[in-house]
């Protein structure tokens, strides 16, 4: 219980910090004289620490969240299954569909994403299920989304790295050059989604064939 009361103090503090953060961003909003840069600097600011909390109020609830799992570990919970799904297909390949859209890399290092994509992983384990493994790997990273719905338009702006760096040394053993070949490919749909494809890198022919008709 007082461990309870102490991390739910923490969140308060987490909490507190982001109320400040924003607070800040209101002051440079009201001033006149407040430049475009310290605009996009304070924003940009902003979504780091944001997404840092988000991660850390999640594992702080979870660590305490009723169930069989014992304490301090990440017990799979309903409501993870909206942010995802893990299947392997009849070829052994591993897909991971994410129903949200890359961010922009000028963000700091996506960790909802990679944290998302752990948990997705464990969930799949929990249930019995074995993950495949790869040693020459290549991972296809498609986004369904139409110009509408597209979050950033130049694919070298996407923050993809940390979808890699969430699969190494679990399905993959390392994401250097020689290990993991990587392919960044959009389709054009209604759907707003993230499918993430790990295959063998010698089924990269079939694998566009069979997907996309090539």
């Amino acid at each position: 219980m007082e461990t309870l009361k102490s991390e739910m103090k923490a969140i308060q503090g987490i909490i507190f910090e982001a109320y400040k953060t924003s607070g800040n961003l209101m002051a440079l909003l009201e001033n006149s004289e407040t430049s475009s840069a310290a605009i996009a600097d304070a924003l940009d600011k902003m979504a780091g620490q944001f997404e840092s909390n988000v991660v850390m109020l999640r594992n702080l609830c979870e660590r305490h969240h009723p169930g069989p799992a014992p304490f301090g570990s990440k017990p799979p919970l309903p409501h993870i299954s909206i942010s995802g799904k893990v299947e392997v297909n009849m070829y052994g390949w591993l897909h991971i569909k994410i129903n949200t859209l890359l961010p922009h890399c000028r963000f700091r290092t996506p960790q909802y994403l990679r944290d998302t994509i752990t948990r997705l992983l464990d969930k799949y384990e929990a249930a019995g299920r074995t993950l495949p493994r790869f040693d020459n790997a290549m991972l296809i990273i498609d986004e369904h989304c139409d110009i509408n719905t597209r979050a950033v338009y130049d694919q070298d702006n996407k923050g993809w790295k940390a979808i890699p760096n969430a699969l190494k040394g679990r399905v993959i053993s390392d994401d250097d050059q020689f290990s993991l070949g990587i392919s960044l490919v959009s389709t054009r749909t209604k759907d707003t989604a993230c499918n993430i494809y790990l295959l063998p890198r010698h089924d990269a022919a079939d694998f566009f064939s069979l997907v996309y008709d090539c």
